[in-house]
């Protein structure tokens, strides 16, 4: 697959979450926390992680009981397209999973900076990461993949 872009599938979705995970806390220890109670913030952490950690667990295992890849670089070697249990409601449930992560992780970490950040991960992953995995799953499934995006949302 050729990319139009030199940072197309370059940085794994997982190393990518890590290092913004990194750069949250770097904002965290140099910025204003938030005036959030502690119950409040550990509670909504707790929450959002679970739901993430959830979310991760149930599309590769949904992936692996179709037998198609978890390799997020490499979107061409997709042999099934799985669109039953969580894939029902998000296109990208891995993703998802990722994001609620880091959401958690913000408000653990009770930082505006940090959780404003999260929208430099949906960004990049919606043009460097998920745009080239749409364009390999078209290029696969066709008519079946395109009438599926217009089911269910890339992200919720």
């Amino acid at each position: 697959m050729q990319t139009a872009s030199g940072l197309e599938l370059k940085i794994p979705p997982l190393v990518l979450a890590l290092l913004f995970g990194i750069l949250m806390w770097l904002l965290a220890r140099t910025t204003t926390p938030l005036l959030l109670p502690d119950n409040v913030a550990g509670f909504a952490s707790a929450v959002l992680g679970l739901s993430g950690s959830l979310c991760i667990a149930t599309g590769a295992l949904s992936f692996r009981k179709a037998g198609t890849t978890v390799n997020p670089v490499a979107p061409d070697s997709s042999s099934a397209l799985v669109t039953g249990g969580i894939y029902r409601f998000t296109r990208n449930p891995m993703y998802l999973g990722m994001l609620l992560l880091l959401l958690a992780w913000g408000i653990y970490l009770v930082n505006a900076f940090s959780i404003a950040l999260c929208i430099g991960f949906i960004l990049y992953m919606n043009r460097f990461q998920i745009q080239v995995e749409e364009r390999a799953l078209t290029n696969i499934f066709g008519d079946a993949y395109r009438a599926y995006t217009m089911k269910v949302r890339r992200w919720l």
